[in-house]
């Protein structure tokens, strides 16, 4: 073979090797691999979102509730971190739970957005001196013990309203119809889930130093009906989740209280619980980040571990830890007046 000859055929398999690596590229930036990523989302504003009969705004700073986007990793972005800009990838688990197909995990986080609006509102109004009207309608599930054997049966947002057919709306209710059983013996939930009542079975277990106390491995928190006595129209649009309880709460505080954010632009995320609570959450490295390139000057977090992660993100923005909505407002109204 001639050397022209051989230098064509390199030419052509050169040629041949780069339109192959382009495809791969281009397939490597469209197709979805099987891993997800959470990324950084804009804060958004509250005031706009928040109407309440008497309520006013501030004109200065302002409460934002900040999220993050879920979405599909491409193939690129699993395998080349520098893509994923300041997204963190997490397996479908970590997204949709194992015993859940995506409609009802939606179905799901929406109804944790409904119910993160309510609990917001009662939270606030009850603060301010209002009259707010609570009755228990059962235990909602905040989380699973991990290894127990709830662990793959029940979903955070699920509700016991019965063990065995008996009514169970309050904690110490529930408590008292599991310890009739031994460990060991399975005890009958009824449980709603997005407004659906479903039986599931449970096996009771037992841990040290109490070997023979049953439990079921939940952490639990009141769930209720509440009748509020004002109209309160918070609009999150397609956001869902509840972490955004506590800016609810907080920014429905600054329209009927005033100054409440002392002037500042104030990011928050926690989930409340009915007594006011602050519920730890997840996606802190995203809703930190999105804070920070926003310009947010201070971010209210849960105390403990959502608090140490938030601060080895912020940067030069200030992070307050909290664990109730009451400890926030105090916080809050020992900062001096925004200059």
């Amino acid at each position: 073979m001639s050397v022209r000859s051989t230098l064509s055929a390199l030419a052509a398999l050169t040629g041949v090797v780069f339109v192959v690596f382009v495809a791969f590229c281009l397939y490597a930036f469209i197709a979805s691999s099987s891993s997800y990523l959470l990324l950084p989302d804009s804060p958004h504003p509250l005031a706009p979102l928040v109407e309440v009969k008497g309520g006013h705004d501030n004109g200065q700073g302002g409460f934002y509730f900040v999220d993050v986007v879920e979405r599909q990793a491409t193939l690129a972005e699993r395998y080349v971190s520098f893509l994923r800009d300041g997204g963190e990838l997490v397996s479908r688990q970590d997204v949709v739970p194992a015993n859940l197909n995506e409609r009802e995990s939606a179905r799901l986080d929406a109804a944790a957005m409904v119910r993160s609006k309510t609990i917001a509102e009662a939270v606030a109004l009850e603060h301010l001196g209002y009259h707010v009207v609570i009755h228990p309608s059962g235990m909602r599930i905040e989380q699973t013990a991990e290894g127990s054997p709830a662990a793959a049966k029940l979903l955070p947002g699920d509700v016991i309203v019965a063990v065995d057919g008996k009514a169970a709306l309050t904690e110490s209710r529930l408590r008292a119809l599991i310890e009739r059983h031994r460990v060991g013996q399975t005890v009958e939930l009824t449980i709603v889930r997005a407004g659906r009542r479903q039986q599931l079975a449970i096996r009771t277990y037992a841990l040290r130093p109490r070997p023979r106390m049953p439990m079921i491995g939940v952490f639990l928190t009141q769930a209720a009906s509440i009748k509020l006595p004002i109209k309160v129209e918070i609009n999150a649009g397609n956001v869902v989740g509840p972490s955004a309880g506590l800016a609810f709460a907080l920014e429905l505080t600054e329209k009927l209280n005033g100054n409440a954010d002392r002037g500042y632009r104030v990011a928050a995320t926690g989930e409340l619980a009915l007594n006011g609570s602050v519920v730890p959450i997840g996606g802190v490295e995203q809703k930190v980040i999105g804070a920070k390139r926003a310009g947010i000057e201070i971010m209210l977090v849960p105390a403990g571990d959502n608090a140490t992660e938030a601060r080895h993100y912020a940067g030069d923005m200030k992070i307050i830890a909290v664990t109730s909505f009451q400890q926030a407002l105090r916080a809050l109204a020992t900062l001096p007046p925004h200059k």
